[in-house]
């Protein structure tokens, strides 16, 4: 799921102006603290061990772990804790409880504006998460039906977003960017996180602007671009394993990755 960490961040002249764009999907998480987000529009990823990179938390149903906050947002909320079910574990102590909610059978778009606004927890072995998965039928190994991350924050980088896709030939490390703050951390304030998808190229934002794009025109030879048919979103809060390494003592549970809105667009 993650950008080679020496990819250039870079501007281009691209703007995201919703006003090039019609809305085609959105969610927002107005309701009563507690309450789960809307079924008609999310499913939930269960269990541990199974998610690559070595991470450690066991994903849930419940309302600790994915609710509505009552003040607007969806909290998705990792927790140190163990519960019945959960351990042998393959990585970590066995005791990390989180959430991963999808649109898979829900919601999938080919193409268009995807845009998130987030506020990332803090803390060393956090690894919150905005992203897509090729939504093909009969469910090909990964990556043949490609990867887009459209957001990564590492809590060991508390200052840099990334950006990558994963398709065949381009796996491990997949292709990508980042974008580091000149100040201040992106845990201290709600960021839109975004990327812009067309048939030869994606485009990463934060906060309406771009800041690394990837044409089709650059695949090698032996890669493929598995970027022509819908994806379905995944938001997830993800803890330890080989990319953001192990919490702390300074790490603070529960960790809460709050989502404010969820928005997609096609071309107007």
């Amino acid at each position: 799921m993650l950008a080679a960490a020496g990819a250039a961040a870079i501007v281009y002249a691209l703007t995201a102006s919703t006003s090039r764009w019609r809305l085609t999907w959105e969610q927002e998480f107005t309701g009563p603290r507690g309450a789960r987000p809307d079924p008609r529009a999310w499913v939930y990823d269960l269990g541990g061990g199974q998610w690559g990179n070595q991470e450690w938390e066991y994903y849930t149903d419940r309302p600790e772990n994915v609710s509505l906050d009552g003040h607007g947002d969806l909290a998705i909320s990792a927790v140190r804790e163990q519960l019945p079910g959960m351990t042998p574990c393959e990585f970590g102590p066995c005791d990390i409880t989180s959430g991963r909610i999808t649109t898979k059978g829900r919601f999938a778009q080919a193409y268009g504006l995807f845009e998130a606004r987030i506020k990332v927890p803090s803390g060393s072995g956090l690894w919150p998460a905005f992203w897509m998965l090729g939504n093909l039928p009969g469910q090909p190994p990964w990556p043949t039906s490609g990867e887009i991350d459209a957001m990564e924050v590492l809590g060991r980088y508390p200052m840099t977003v990334y950006g990558t896709v994963h398709g065949p030939g381009f796996v491990d490390p997949g292709i990508g960017g980042h974008l580091t703050l000149k100040s201040g951390a992106l845990a201290d304030a709600f960021h839109v996180y975004g990327v812009q998808w067309s048939p030869r190229a994606v485009t990463w934002l934060f906060d309406g602007r771009p800041y690394f794009r990837f044409l089709r025109s650059q695949l090698r030879a032996g890669q493929a671009w598995p970027f022509d048919h819908p994806f379905y979103l995944i938001l997830d809060l993800a803890v330890g394993g080989t990319e953001p390494g192990t919490p702390t003592a300074a790490t603070r549970f529960p960790a809460r990755m709050l989502v404010n809105w969820v928005r997609v667009y096609e071309p107007s």
